[in-house]
């Protein structure tokens, strides 16, 4: 005899509603690019306004481009505040991955219209903020403020490596978007190092 079991579905609000008795202006950071060879990387930084329904939005990984290219527009258009935050490959090589992702993070915070009092942060560290923050290691799966980040940041980086793409053609930036597949390694191998890859990323490759 099979047994069902009811899985309930994720409140992808309630860390913001633990924390609107507190906080009034709670925003949202995530990042994407950190794992790439080449470009910058972003971080996006969004305030919803609470309780407001965006069907679909969850961890950028999860959709697909043509829905994350969707809901951006979903999102920047009910969004009470956005701001996108960069971090070049210099700085990814001179203070490292994790530090400039973190400056990407406060960047993007620093470019919100709104100033928020707190900050919901994926993962499980964050240094450089002065306003309160959380780390929710999934957060993108698990808050709404963070999955609609991951949106923005993935999308915004996306667009970015494809015009990046129409200037580096011969490695095919617009396809694999910077990770380090096999394809990528092996047009690396044929064209050589450009200014826009991370060194630090390259240590193995001549």
């Amino acid at each position: 005899m099979s047994r069902k079991t009811n899985v309930d579905p994720v409140d992808m609000w309630k860390f913001e509603k633990e924390l609107y008795d507190q906080y009034k202006v709670i925003c949202g950071i995530d990042e994407a690019g950190r794992g790439c060879l080449c470009g910058n990387v972003c971080a996006a930084a969004v305030i919803l306004p609470p309780n407001i329904e965006l069907p679909g939005v969850t961890d950028s990984k999860k959709l697909s481009p043509k829905k994350r290219e969707e809901l951006f527009d979903v999102i920047a258009s009910k969004a009470v505040s956005y701001g996108i935050g960069w971090a070049t490959p210099e700085e990814i090589d001179e203070i490292n991955i994790l530090n400039a992702a973190f400056l990407a993070m406060k960047r993007a915070a620093d470019a919100l219209e709104v100033k928020p009092e707190m900050a919901l942060i994926d993962g499980n560290k964050i240094r450089g903020f002065e306003i309160p923050t959380k780390c929710i290691v999934k957060g993108d799966s698990l808050s709404i403020s963070i999955a609609a980040a991951s949106i923005l940041a993935k999308v915004s980086r996306d667009r970015y490596m494809c015009q990046l793409s129409e200037q580096y053609p011969q490695y095919k930036l617009d396809v694999h978007k910077g990770y380090p597949t096999k394809e990528h390694y092996k047009l690396l191998a044929e064209h050589g190092v450009q200014p826009i890859y991370r060194k630090s990323f390259l240590k193995n490759v001549h």
